[in-house]
């Protein structure tokens, strides 16, 4: 029986504290940056597990401070980039981004939105827009869900994605109206099909005029409608709000939250989910405080709860990196990435990526292995400004135990296999070649294994 599925609710979400059984530690704050960014170095764990695990998220839900240099390199590099008009390139951006960022939860709650309001730009044909709807998504990420949602609803990117820039009283099209209440707020089963179409009618002569939202009121459908047992003309974006007083949608949300925080199986029981919904509205959709409550949560550091999750290509690729103080040649990465499945700016389809166990199979396992094999062998790829050799000595791990353990600290959420964990220290202490050489074979070995691919 699955554990989780029983679990008490209110001991679930009451705040972690540290005890006997479950001390407040490196691995566990390991735990928690995996989690809630993409893994972090030993100096980040180290100090984190100085501090108490609620001062450890408070700040990481504030996040360090963007320097200016930060800010003006990156907007630099976008409009660059954007200047060639390939979406394509803007993968190494964002890549570069979350290597970078000094603050990880909010480029992992961005890369959430990404995959909820899934836009790409195959269908799109136009960078900036793509770039702006990003830049939309990290601006809401961990704030108002209900204005986020107003926003993307007039997203120029979202209006050419599911074709409501032509949407026209005489024909309204149903596809933006269909997924709001499907795919972004209530999930199947809670609208008819009678409301998708009267929904679509509220948006009818919503329109892009150089590359900005426009509305056109002679194309506007102004007459009566009834949405999810509302009645009334809904003017501007008035039915987006109809929408976002059902129940279910702040119970929806907290549900796709839960999975993507805690743990991809099994779906969230309503007696889990009810208690952050609550609050979620309470808050006026704050969701930046959903995350806190479930970052801090008993749930969140029960033993039954690390581990739970499979790892999303690019949630491996750059926690690997950023754990190791890793720097690439993130356009090579931003392809390799396409090939895993998880190509940025392009999501498969409306529904973003499925996750969980759609990420691992017999070919995606071997194409994640190597990735990993090429990027730790790249001569372009630097650890803490160096080769590996030089990186693992100057943290005092020269020998193969040594060699393994920190890596099992950095980048496993569980241990690994004595069998496996034996073959490891081998290639350290009786390999061929020089020690980088030797520790690129451990890492590439070690992704090779499932235990690397869990978060």
């Amino acid at each position: 029986m699955n554990r989780i599925s029983n679990v008490d609710s209110d001991w679930a979400w009451s705040r972690f504290e540290p005890n006997d059984h479950q001390a407040w530690d490196v691995s566990l704050a390991a735990h928690l940056y995996r989690r809630a960014g993409f893994s972090a170095e030993t100096s980040e764990l180290e100090a984190a597990a100085e501090e108490s695990p609620a001062d450890t998220v408070d700040r990481l839900l504030r996040g360090g401070a963007t320097s200016t240099s930060f800010q003006t390199e990156s907007e630099s590099l976008a409009e660059t980039l954007l200047a060639g008009g390939n979406a394509r390139q803007l993968a190494a951006w964002w890549l570069r981004s979350m290597l970078r960022t000094p603050h990880p939860l909010l480029e992992k709650t961005t890369l959430f939105w990404h995959g909820h309001f899934a836009t790409s730009a195959e269908k799109v044909e136009d960078a900036r827009a793509m770039y702006r709807q990003n830049q939309l998504l990290r601006r809401y990420a961990m704030g108002n869900f209900a204005a986020l949602t107003h926003q993307v609803a007039r997203d120029p990117a979202m209006l050419i994605y599911l074709d409501s820039a032509t949407n026209r009283k005489s024909h309204p099209n149903e596809n933006f109206a269909r997924e709001l209440m499907e795919l972004f707020c209530l999930g199947e089963g809670h609208y008819s099909e009678r409301d998708v179409q009267e929904l679509a009618r509220c948006f009818t002569g919503w329109e892009i005029r150089r590359g900005k939202f426009r509305f056109n009121r002679y194309q506007h459908d102004t007459g009566e409608k009834n949405i999810l047992g509302t009645t009334g003309t809904f003017p501007d974006a008035d039915a987006v709000d109809v929408v976002l007083a059902q129940p279910e949608a702040s119970r929806f949300i907290v549900g796709k939250l839960i999975q993507y925080f805690l743990f991809d199986e099994p779906t969230p029981s309503p007696e889990l989910i009810e208690p952050l919904a609550v609050e979620l509205r309470e808050h006026d959709w704050n969701v930046g405080h959903v995350i806190g409550r479930m970052l801090s949560s008993n749930l969140f550091f029960w033993e039954h709860c690390i581990g739970r999750k499979v790892r999303s290509p690019v949630e491996m690729a750059v926690g690997l990196l950023r754990a190791l103080e890793g720097s690439t040649n993130t356009v090579q990465l931003a392809e390799e990435l396409v090939h895993l499945g998880q190509g940025l700016f392009y999501p498969p389809n409306v529904k973003g990526w499925d996750g969980g166990r759609a990420w691992i199979n017999s070919s995606t396992l071997l194409g994640r292995a190597n990735v990993v094999g090429r990027l730790v062998r790249d001569e372009k790829t630097r650890f803490g400004g160096g080769d590996l050799a030089t990186y693992f000595e100057g943290s005092g791990a020269t020998t193969g135990e040594a060699v393994v353990a920190k890596l099992e600290d950095l980048l496993l959420a569980v241990p690994i296999p004595g069998d496996a964990r034996k073959q490891l220290v081998g290639l350290i202490d009786r390999g061929s070649g020089d020690q980088s050489g030797r520790i690129a074979n451990v890492i590439h070995a070690l992704s090779t294994l499932p235990e690397f691919h869990l978060a």
